[in-house]
C-alpha cells in the first residue's frame, strides 16, 4: 500500500468529522519548505523566484509564499488581480498569458509586468505603451513532458513567439521603441539536471540575440514524485548546473543575468491531500474488476483522467485483508478514474488497497498542483471540495 506519509488516521478523522468531505488539506509547513528549496538556489547575479499560480491559487497559499518572498507569475489577468488581492504588490506580478485581459491598461498602470508571448500581443502592447519595457516569451522549438499535454514547447505548442521570428520581434520593438528586459523559455517538465543543462543553454543563447535583456526566465516544469519509481528533481544539482552556465555566459559576454525560476508543482503538489470517503464498492464479476466508487471525482481531480497521473491513494480502514481495486469518481462519466496508468488514461491500472467499507476515508495525495484549480468545477452540479490550510 502506497502512505501518504501527510496525515495521519486521527487527524483525518478530525478533520472529516469537523469539515466533511471531499476535502482538500494544505499543509503550511511542507509549503514552507518546498519554498525554502528554491529560494536557497544559488544564483551568482541574483534571483527571482515567481510562484506559478495558476497551479493552486488558493488565497492562504498565496500568503504562505508571500510571507516567504516569492513572486507571483501569472497566467491571466484575473490571476494577477487575485495575487493584488492577497497583498502582493504589482511589481511582484509577471503576466504571461494566452489572452490579452481587457484590463491590460489597468493592471501595467498599477505595475504588473508584461510578458508577450506572440506577435500579436507584441504589437498589441507597442502599440499600448511605447517606449515602455517588456519581455518576450520564445518557444525554443524543443520541448520537454511526460505527455504531449504537459509539453510547452516545441513545433505542437503554441506557447511563446516561435524562435524563427526572433527578426519580426526586434522589428516590432524597433517600430514602438520597446526595451526588451526579459527573455523567457518555458519546455515543460523535467528532473534530469543534464535537461535543464541543455534548457539554459538554448536560452542563452536566445538572450545573446537581445543585447538589452537583464533578465533570463527559465520557466517552470520541476518535477515532483509522488509515488514511489517517479524521480524528482534535485534543485541543488539543477541550481549548479544553472549558475555555472550562467556565470560562463558572464564571462565570455560581460552580461551579468539575473535567474528567475517558475515553479508551480514543485512548491505545492506534496502539501496537499484530499480527504473523501468511500461512498460504494461494486464488480464487475471472476472476469472483470473490482470498483471503490468514492465522494469525488473529475470535479475535484482530473489529472488521472486526463494525463494518467499518479497520486498515491490511501484507504484508512482496519481491514488485514487486501484486494485489487479499480477507484473511480462519483461523477456519471466512463472517464472519471483514479487509477490509470502511467501516462495512459485510457488503460484501468488496479491498485492493491485494503479490503474497505462504506464510508471509510480514503486519503489522496500529492493533490495540492492543478487539482483544486484545474478540475472540471460544476460537472454533475457537483459543488468545489472544501479548502483548508493546517
Amino acid at each position: 500500500m502506497i502512505k501518504t506519509s501527510l496525515i495521519n488516521k486521527n487527524t483525518a478523522n478530525n478533520l472529516v468529522s469537523e469539515h466533511g468531505t471531499p476535502l482538500f488539506v494544505y499543509s503550511k509547513s511542507k509549503l514552507i519548505e518546498s519554498a525554502h528549496q528554491m529560494i536557497n538556489i544559488n544564483a551568482p547575479f541574483g534571483l527571482t523566484v515567481r510562484y506559478a499560480m495558476k497551479a493552486n491559487p488558493n488565497i492562504d497559499v498565496l500568503k504562505v509564499f508571500l510571507d516567504e518572498g516569492i513572486s507571483i507569475d501569472a497566467s491571466s489577468g484575473f490571476e494577477a488581480d487575485a495575487a493584488i488581492v492577497a497583498g502582493y504588490k504589482p511589481g511582484s506580478i509577471l503576466l504571461t498569458s494566452q489572452q490579452i485581459p481587457d484590463n491590460l491598461s489597468y493592471l501595467i498602470e498599477q505595475g504588473v509586468q508584461y510578458n508577450a508571448t506572440s506577435l500579436h500581443q507584441l504589437e498589441r502592447y507597442g502599440e499600448m505603451f511605447p517606449g515602455c519595457e517588456v519581455s518576450v516569451r520564445i518557444n525554443p522549438g524543443v520541448g520537454s513532458g511526460h505527455s504531449f499535454k504537459t509539453n510547452v514547447g516545441g513545433i505542437s505548442s503554441s506557447f511563446g513567439i516561435w524562435h524563427e521570428y526572433i527578426p519580426q520581434v526586434h522589428k516590432l520593438t524597433q517600430k514602438y521603441n520597446l526595451n526588451v528586459v526579459r527573455i523567457h523559455t518555458h519546455i515543460g517538465s523535467g528532473a534530469d539536471p543534464k535537461i535543464w543543462q541543455d534548457v539554459i543553454d538554448l536560452s542563452l543563447g536566445i538572450t545573446n540575440e537581445f543585447q538589452n535583456a537583464k533578465i533570463i526566465n527559465l520557466g517552470g516544469g520541476f518535477k515532483i514524485a509522488r509515488v514511489p519509481g517517479e524521480k524528482a528533481s534535485d534543485m541543488n544539482l539543477i541550481g549548479k548546473a544553472l549558475s555555472k552556465a550562467l556565470t560562463e555566459f558572464a564571462n565570455n559576454s560581460g552580461r551579468n543575468l539575473h535567474l528567475e525560476l517558475e515553479p508551480g508543482t514543485f512548491l505545492v503538489a506534496n502539501a496537499g491531500v484530499l480527504l473523501a470517503q468511500v461512498e460504494d464498492i461494486v464488480d464487475t464479476g471472476p472476469n472483470g474488476y473490482n470498483f471503490i466508487k468514492l465522494n469525488t471525482g473529475m470535479n475535484d481531480i482530473l489529472r488521472p483522467g486526463l494525463y494518467g497521473a499518479q497520486h498515491p491513494i490511501e484507504v484508512l480502514t482496519g481491514s488485514k485483508e487486501y484486494k485489487d481495486y479499480v477507484v473511480v469518481g462519483h461523477n456519471c462519466e466512463s472517464g472519471d478514474l483514479l487509477t490509470t496508468a502511467p501516462g495512459n488514461p485510457e488503460t484501468l491500472l488496479p491498485r492493491r488497497l485494503p479490503v474497505p467499507q462504506i464510508k471509510d476515508i480514503v486519503v489522496i495525495g500529492g493533490v495540492g498542483a492543478y487539482c483544486a484549480s484545474m478540475a472540471t468545477h460544476g460537472y454533475n452540479s457537483y459543488p468545489n471540495a472544501k479548502e483548508l490550510m493546517v
